[in-house]
């Protein structure tokens, strides 16, 4: 009973995190679209850190007793998790402008393709023989859910095509941190794991804006994007990631991905519901077959360890 009391809540965790990544990518970071990016970026993760010093300081303590090893894995981990796929993702999303939401937050799921490449590169853990061919169909359903028959328009005034280039691009940045992540909570906490991965992506960020000169542009930001900025802090930022490591340290991996389905599911629904915005036929059916196929992928791996 202990067990099972254990494995909900760590489902229930992950469903609840993916749920709130789903409401972010529909409806909270497009808010922000009137700021640059890098800024946009920053202040997402500086602000939950200074709250997080409040209240995880004894978190400070892992600094004398960190490896070379341990640097980089959270350096890689902030780099590629923060950093990197933050800003890939918050690119699509505003490049889409409000158009086709849930096609960039969809292609962004397709980073296990990426994560199971890298970990097989880096970790040199086994790849199934027929990966290839789960993930060339996850692909290829991406390209239909994203230009359905038709072919890319690359012309200056259509910015689907490059959304979707840069929501790969998150796909392969998320997909990366994912191994990275592997690495860390097989030693430190979820609290330890979070707060160092927004410490250090902010400051990364920080060296950003500065070297841009973006940094002069925060008295600019409006009191409604403070609070939607407040908002994603405390739920879908960083509490969504605590929620995620919380969850991903009681159940299996097979069991997380599951679960982790909640993401496209919502991201569906909140277009519906605050977009008015309907998938057609061939992107339903391509979105489908894209998670199947990334299901089958995930599955895979979870049942080869």
């Amino acid at each position: 009973m202990e067990v099972n009391r254990k494995v909900f809540k760590g489902a229930m965790a992950i469903c609840f995190a993916a749920m709130l990544w789903g409401l972010d990518g529909i409806v909270l970071t497009p808010q922000l679209y009137r700021l640059d990016i890098g800024l946009v970026v920053f202040v997402l993760h500086a602000f939950p850190f200074v709250i997080m010093n409040f209240l995880f300081y004894r978190e400070y303590r892992h600094l004398k007793t960190f490896t070379g090893n341990d640097i980089l894995m959270f350096l890689l981990l902030s780099i590629f998790g923060g950093a990197i796929g933050t800003l890939s993702i918050v690119k699509a999303l505003f490049l889409v402008n409000f158009k086709a939401l849930t096609i960039v937050v969809l292609l962004q799921k397709l980073q296990p393709v990426f994560a199971i490449s890298l970990a097989a590169l880096i970790l040199k853990e086994r790849m199934k023989p027929n990966f290839l061919v789960w993930s060339g169909l996850a692909i290829a359903a991406g390209y239909f859910l994203t230009f359905g028959f038709s072919i890319p328009d690359l012309s200056t005034n259509n910015n689907t095509g490059l959304a979707a280039a840069f929501s790969l691009l998150a796909a392969f940045a998320f997909g990366s941190s994912t191994v990275f992540s592997k690495k860390v909570l097989q030693k430190y906490n979820f609290f330890t794991a979070t707060f160092y991965r927004y410490g250090i992506t902010a400051l990364v960020m920080l060296i950003m804006v500065l070297m841009t000169g973006r940094i002069v542009q925060i008295p600019n930001v409006s009191g409604f994007e403070w609070i939607i900025f407040l908002i994603i802090g405390f739920t879908t930022g960083s509490g969504a990631i605590f929620l995620y490591y919380f969850g991903l340290t009681r159940i299996r991996a097979m069991l997380a991905t599951i679960c982790e389905l909640c993401f496209p599911i919502s991201a569906i629904l909140f277009d519906y519901l605050f977009n008015h915005k309907v998938l057609t036929t061939i992107q339903w059916i391509s979105a489908l077959v894209m998670i199947f196929a990334i299901l089958k992928l995930s599955i895979q791996k979870a049942d080869s360890k």
